[in-house]
């Protein structure tokens, strides 16, 4: 523990973000392709809305119904509308989806990591003229790709990112160990299993539900004949659930080993810190 007065230091990796509370949070920023894809698909959709406003204002002007100058300041305005108000609006309600963050399984979060708001979005929004359709996305993806969040240049005048909404499944709970098989566990001795041989079971375990029966039997056996040196005594079952059974028991023994220590290190930490440093003179 610091002392009193003394700053706190947090540690904060990459692909962390610190909060105004000083709570490190791991969040992973989308990568350049994806950002770069989701923006094309924005764009997209913009270019269209354009068209299809355009269409309607020459239909109009051949029928006579908007006169050539007020053509003019319409399309003036459908542009500020469609590249800047559109964007900001969809930005602001959604908390940072658009279309293509939404396609691509993107969020634009402020710096800190909470929700961007209006602010933000119009200065990107402002920004994006510049930097996507002037430039046909040249500075758009020249800073993104120098950036370690893969921020264009009006995220880092926002001070914004693409933050990933997507992320994997947790992993399902693993297999305990087979029924009938607990007086074995009690007395069995397994070895440590070559990295290697221990891959490829863990392997044929999570793939076995899929595998054809001949095929699965096949691997089962010549799994268990590896393994058969780095167990004794050997449990009384077939090789698939022989396999099945080391495993459990390794993961179980491995698991309490670092349980065991993880507390000889907490008690170690204790009592060195409960140790005077040293004695008062007399």
């Amino acid at each position: 523990m610091p002392a009193a007065g003394q700053p706190i230091l947090v540690a904060v990796h990459q692909d962390e973000v610190l909060t105004g509370e000083a709570v490190a949070l791991d969040v992973q920023p989308i990568g350049f392709f994806l950002r770069t894809l989701g923006a094309l698909i924005d764009v997209v959709v913009s270019v269209l809305l354009i068209i299809a406003f355009a269409l309607l204002f020459s239909v109009l002007s051949a029928q006579g119904l908007l006169p050539e100058n007020v053509v003019t300041i319409a399309s003036v305005a459908m542009l500020v509308v469609v590249l800047v108000v559109v964007p900001t609006a969809v930005e602001t309600l959604t908390r940072g989806r658009s279309l293509g963050k939404l396609a691509v399984g993107g969020r634009i979060v402020r710096a800190d990591g909470g929700a961007s708001g209006f602010r933000q979005a119009f200065i990107r929004a402002l920004v994006g003229v510049l930097e996507i359709y002037f430039t046909l996305g040249a500075i758009a993806l020249l800073v993104g790709a120098f950036t370690p969040r893969s921020q264009r240049l009006g995220d880092l005048l926002a001070g914004t990112y693409s933050e990933r909404t997507r992320t994997p499944p947790l992993p399902g709970a693993p297999p305990g160990l087979p029924p009938g098989l607990e007086p074995w566990a009690a007395i069995a001795d397994v070895g440590r299993i070559p990295d290697r041989l221990a891959r490829r079971i863990a392997q044929f375990i999570r793939q076995a539900d899929h595998l054809a029966p001949g095929q699965r039997a096949r691997l089962a056996a010549e799994l268990s004949a590896e393994v058969r040196p780095h167990v004794s005594p050997l449990p009384p079952a077939d090789p698939e659930t022989m396999l099945r059974a080391v495993v459990a028991v390794r993961r179980d023994r491995e698991l309490r080993g670092l349980e065991l220590e993880a507390r000889r290190v907490a008690a170690l930490t204790a009592g060195a810190s409960a140790t005077p440093r040293g004695f008062p003179r007399r």
